[in-house]
């Protein structure tokens, strides 16, 4: 056992909690690669928010609930005291560099395999081989709808072949991928029509596009048509799709991220033997967690609001396991950057699972048992089963 496993038992037996977590090899389902380079203070701020904007004068970004829970749990990994000011963390944190910052913090997380999504900025950070290598683990890759689109743009498509060189293109990029992933949530909203455009729509809505394309000199899939003809290629390619829901940067407006305004899609797609999993979902999780009651083909995570409520994670792991059934929980962190997302992501979960379920079992609520049982399922079973992962 580690010692960042041994860390977790002694906190959560202090704490009157068994644990159940400890010992699972976790499936982070969602999360990005890390950077490769040193930070600076600001730059470091910046992966620490979903802002775009720095802190206002005299202020700083550790101020909030990731910037506390960084300090309290990622300081110890790097051989500092709990708690450790933000200056002499960052210090720390440049006197290691960053590779070892990295495979401290991502070999610490107890991940034993990431699924990550590589149409964010792909370049500037760590690629599935070479995280799997910092942490110890291995790495699988869910490809980014949109992004192949943007590739199939800039290959010089024209509209009336868009469509099909777009299913080629998709078809090469997922060949070793274990799902997709669409960004409808911040290139629309997902009150989009959810029926499958028609062919027709398809090729004039890609000349309107494609000449924007070719105007700019850049490509940024924003036209609800073509968002959604590249979602229903999605759903024929077979894969299980990701969807952001909820919580992000400000390029989306948040009440158009209600998953409940994607039923009619939900629907349209029921019978189709695709797995549709709702990523991040704060704070619509108890919406999202309703989807999945109701639907047997949609899954739920609350992965990103963990780390950032820090201290009120388990309340929110919770509220996700309200009306969800357990087998449609997934855990992920969605990091991006910062190791510190990926490990924070992991300890977090472990330790709202481990307060949650262990206050129901003292209640008798639940056996112990079943918490234990429910863990491995959200931990990681429940991945291994969606995206047909060895076990």
């Amino acid at each position: 056992m580690s010692l960042a496993d041994r860390g977790r038992r002694a906190d959560l037996a202090a704490a009157g909690h068994p644990s159940l977590t400890s010992d699972i090899a976790l499936v982070d389902h969602h999360c990005h690669g890390v950077v490769r380079d040193d930070l600076d203070r600001e730059r470091f701020e910046l992966l620490a928010t979903e802002s775009d904007r720095p802190a206002p004068a005299g202020c700083t970004g550790f101020d909030s609930q990731v910037g506390f829970a960084i300090r309290r749990w990622c300081a110890p990994v790097l051989g500092l005291e709990r708690h450790a000011a933000p200056e002499e963390y960052l210090a720390r944190r440049s006197r290691l560099g960053a590779a070892e910052v990295n495979r401290r913090l991502l070999g610490a997380a107890g991940v034993g395999t990431f699924l990550l999504d590589t149409g964010y900025q792909a370049d500037d950070v760590l690629g599935p081989g070479e995280l799997a290598t910092a942490a110890g683990s291995v790495a699988a890759e869910v490809v980014r709808l949109e992004a192949v689109a943007e590739q199939v743009a800039l290959g010089g498509a024209g509209a009336a072949g868009f469509a099909s060189a777009y299913a080629i293109g998709l078809e090469a990029a997922t060949t070793d991928a274990v799902g997709l992933k669409s960004i409808m949530a911040y290139r629309h909203g997902l009150d989009f029509v959810p029926e499958r455009p028609a062919a027709r729509e398809v090729s004039e809505a890609a000349g309107r596009w494609l000449r924007r394309v070719e105007d700019a000199g850049t490509a940024r899939l924003d036209d609800p048509v073509l968002l959604r003809h590249v979602l229903w290629a999605g759903v024929d390619r077979g894969l299980p799709i990701q969807f952001h829901v909820g919580f992000g940067d400000p390029d989306l407006v948040l009440d158009r991220c209600d998953p409940t305004r994607m039923t009619g899609f939900l629907r349209a797609v029921q019978d189709r033997g695709v797995a549709v999993l709702l990523l991040h979902c704060y704070p619509f999780h108890r919406q999202a967690g309703y989807l999945a009651h109701v639907f047997p083909h949609v899954y739920l995570d609350v992965g990103l609001a963990v780390n950032f409520v820090g201290a009120r994670a388990a309340a929110v792991v919770a509220e996700s396991l309200e009306l969800a059934p357990f087998h449609k929980v997934l855990y992920s962190s969605d990091a991006f950057g910062l190791a510190e997302l990926h490990y924070l992501g992991a300890v977090l979960f472990r330790r709202a699972v481990d307060e949650v379920a262990g206050e129901w079992v003292g209640a008798g609520l639940w056996s112990s048992s079943d918490a234990e049982r429910v863990a491995r399922l959200i931990g990681a079973e429940n991945a291994e089963r969606v995206y047909g992962l060895p076990c």
